[in-house]
């Protein structure tokens, strides 16, 4: 195993309110590995987690003051799926290690615990995910024509979106896409088709929110002149139009119910009748459908139950913006290439507005992203162009800031007195402070006598090893 930090193969970040502990496990790790990290609280955890983009192991203490770990467990799977998180702790019930599994935890250790066992648990760990982060490359490299190029991506939970929806592509299966709006979704489905057997026939897309109920089955199926008033001709429906090739089906939960009876009879019996014929046409349609409602409302209300099951033989769910981060920076650079060659000048983002970017949650996903950036861009004549945050206000939604995790979980136990809370505080603006009693005291709200006393009354000062001296020019 390399020592090198090689982009995000070599992070490790050691989370625990014992300081003593977290040097001493830190020191222990440096000996293999060079990138370690470490933090003394939850929240000091979270801020190094969003500043460094090359951690991909966590050591976690489960319990911490204000912020424990389960919490920092979840912070971490929203942020960063392929993250492996070990727990930490010196109550090792087996509830507890369930609970952790069941929240994304990788492993779980209890105190005390031998350096050796440690190191190769991480050791194993690390191994694993660097040959995942290999294999992914490589794939990417062995195939630079494929559809699935055109989908901009460095995140690990869009690499394994697009890895199932390679395999999707081989079957003539049905397939359902899941996602919010502006994920891309149709772009997806397109990638499906043109990687399948039958990409050299049509890709007939059609939204099923825009057709007009009572012309949602002739739009559909076709119908013969004469079957309504205004048929003045033959129309072939959508499903002959896509004759051995692929029909996508987007939004497909806003079609109205008759219709969804009839898309069953279609689906099961590969076969149509147009509106005012008897006769029925066979087809040979590969149907992939797409929704913005989430998979369980699917299922439940918003389609019959056995439409669901026809067209979910197969059910991709693509994740939103906000859950790949990584992809943030690339999608920025691809539409700043695309937009400087559409309006014929060099365009580029300053810190300020990349930045602003990067704290926005983009409700509208890779769409919007698009849309703000363009609009940048066309209210500017500038060449060369910087977009800085100016140009981005206008067009950036108001949001109420939302907290990065979810409140302590119930069944786990921290240590809430006000002794421990008022020790936690103090360690930790010592910390901020490197060590200068009359800053950290500054930072508790404390004078400079009310905080020695409290380091004598908690003993602190004898935790750290250190004589209680006061720092140059202070006295006690």
């Amino acid at each position: 195993m390399s020592k090198q930090c090689l982009g995000r193969s070599c992070g490790i970040l050691v989370v625990d309110d014992d300081e003593v502990l977290t040097a001493s496990l830190a020191k222990v790790l440096r000996q293999r590995f060079s990138c370690v990290y470490e933090a003394l609280s939850g929240a000091e955890a979270v801020a190094i987690l969003s500043k460094e983009n090359n951690i991909c192991l966590v050591l976690v203490d489960l319990i911490m003051p204000v912020m424990d770990g389960l919490s920092v467990l979840e912070y971490i799977r929203q942020a960063d799926a392929e993250a492996s998180v070990v727990l930490m702790t010196g109550f090792g019930t087996i509830e507890t290690a369930v609970e952790a599994i069941k929240r994304g935890a990788e492993d779980y250790i209890t105190k005390p615990f031998d350096s050796q066992t440690v190191l190769k648990k991480v050791s194993r760990l690390m191994e694993l995910y660097e040959l995942k982060a290999r294999v992914a490359g490589l794939e990417l490299q062995n195939e630079p024509g494929s559809p699935f190029a055109s989908i901009v991506t460095g995140s690990p939970a869009m690499r394994k979106v697009i890895d199932r929806a390679r395999v999707a592509a081989l079957s003539s299966a049905p397939v359902l896409l899941v996602g919010e709006t502006g994920t891309g979704k149709e772009m997806m489905a397109r990638a499906i088709h043109f990687a399948s057997p039958r990409a050299a026939q049509s890709f007939v897309p059609v939204n099923c929110a825009a057709l007009p109920q009572e012309l949602v089955e002739s739009e559909l199926f076709g119908y013969r002149k004469g079957a309504f008033t205004g048929a003045l001709s033959d129309h072939r429906g959508l499903f002959q139009a896509a004759h051995q090739g692929t029909l996508f089906l987007d939004e497909i939960a806003e079609m109205p119910m008759s219709a969804q009876a009839k898309l069953l009879r279609v689906l099961e019996e590969g076969e149509v009748r147009p509106v005012g014929e008897t006769v029925p046409h066979q087809v040979d349609v590969r149907v992939i459908s797409a929704s913005n409602r989430p998979l369980s409302e699917l299922a439940s209300t918003a389609l019959r139950e056995d439409l669901f099951f026809r067209v979910s033989t197969i059910v991709i769910e693509l994740p939103p913006l906000r859950k790949r981060p990584e992809d943030l920076c690339l999608l920025v650079q691809h539409f700043l290439r695309e937009f400087s060659q559409k309006y014929g000048r060099r365009i580029s983002i300053d810190r300020g507005a990349a930045n602003r970017l990067s704290e926005y949650s983009f409700p509208g996903n890779v769409r919007e992203l698009r849309h703000i950036l363009e609009s940048a861009v066309a209210l500017s004549a500038d060449n060369p162009q910087m977009i800085n945050e100016r140009d981005l206000t206008p067009v950036l939604r108001s949001q109420t800031a939302q907290p990065a995790v979810n409140s302590l979980p119930a069944n786990v136990g921290a240590d809430c007195s006000l002794e421990a809370l008022e020790k936690f505080a103090i360690r930790q603006a010592l910390r901020v402070a490197s060590d200068n009693k009359s800053r950290a005291a500054e930072l508790l709200g404390l004078s400079r006598g009310a905080l020695y006393r409290k380091l004598r009354e908690y003993g602190l000062d004898a935790d750290q090893g250190q004589p209680l001296q006061p720092a140059k020019g202070e006295t006690v």
